[in-house]
């Protein structure tokens, strides 16, 4: 398996890649600060019965900081790991965490992850990918599994046709490929049909405990009304919190990207068509750099009729 990494207009996209198939996905967005990434900051507020406090990065944000040194004061600088990045969810803004540089800090995660830099990912991967995000599902045989963020946790919800225990089961390989293409992590409650019999339940955590043998995580039991709780590291946002908070920027940077591969034709003019709303969110510096990088002049149609998700572009003799 190999990471292919493609820098594209207003972010950066990586694909866990064996053979034709995906294994995992991860986004990055210029100018946040990713796990992994070393920065300074200024202490400024120690939480008093705590090693924790608040430090104020060089880009203006916050960040919260654990594991602090007896030793350190407020108003002291000082060198921090990202160790998760900042989350926007609905209603509120979580500030990143981080930790002291230094010997009890973790090694710093890549904020990218090592791999092959590649001009474009093989055909149809990527829209594979983000087509499941954006509807925040899968299917499987039988039936499908809706994915839900909220503030606590993300649910996964199954629905399918056969017994809970069939449906269950056949679930469970949509469950493991939803966790590593969405990027998931932190508190995750899958929501199982609910299965009458012990040896059900013990089925379903078997084939559960093979199918995340390589998904590092922590993981409950199925109880009695078939729910099962994962707990994973959470680095940063899943693609599916960027849908959830970001649905017009996610949309904007798949609008370029697509302009992008129409432009491998012949024509003087890259016609962009978008809905209204998206229109606002193409911000002139990408415009230049999609000019730029395709050597073709740029022009925006705004289209009502076309829905967020449903930007195309075409190139144009004039």
């Amino acid at each position: 398996m190999t990471w292919l990494i493609e820098e594209g207009i207003g972010e950066t996209r990586a694909l866990l890649v064996e053979g034709d198939h995906v294994r995992a996905a991860k986004v990055f967005w210029p100018g946040e600060l990713a796990a992994g990434t070393v920065t300074t900051g200024k202490l400024t507020a120690k939480l008093k019965g705590t090693r924790r406090g608040v430090a104020l990065l060089g880009d203006g944000t916050e960040a919260l900081v654990d594991h602090l040194p007896p030793q350190v004061t407020e108003g002291q600088s000082l060198d921090l790991v990202i160790t998760r990045a900042a989350l926007a969810e609905r209603g509120r803004f979580k500030r990143a965490q981080a930790r002291v540089a230094g010997a009890d800090s973790p090694l710093p995660l890549a904020a990218v992850p090592e791999g092959r830099v590649v001009r474009r990912f093989p055909a149809g991967l990527w829209e594979e990918v983000w087509h499941a995000a954006s509807s925040a599902s899968l299917d499987f045989p039988g039936g499908e599994i809706l994915v839900s963020v909220t503030p606590a946790m993300t649910v996964i919800d199954i629905d399918g046709v056969g017994t809970p225990r069939e449906v269950a089961l056949a679930a469970v390989p949509a469950i493991a490929c939803a966790l590593a293409w969405f990027d998931l992590g932190g508190n995750i409650g899958i929501d199982f049909p609910t299965l009458q019999t012990r040896d059900d339940r013990r089925a379903v955590d078997a084939a559960l405990e093979a199918a995340l043998a390589g998904f590092p995580h922590e993981r409950t039991a199925m109880n009695g009304f078939g729910f099962v709780q994962i707990v994973a590291r959470l680095t940063g946002p899943s693609l599916l919190h960027r849908f959830a908070t970001a649905r017009l920027g996610m949309a904007a940077r798949m609008a370029l990207r697509r302009a992008e591969l129409a432009a491998e034709g012949t024509g003087r003019v890259l016609l962009l068509s978008v809905h209204p709303a998206l229109k606002a969110k193409l911000k002139d510096d990408w415009l230049s750099q999609l000019a730029r990088r395709t050597g073709r002049e740029v022009r925006i149609a705004t289209d009502p009729g076309l829905a967020i998700e449903a930007a195309h572009a075409q190139l144009l003799p004039l």
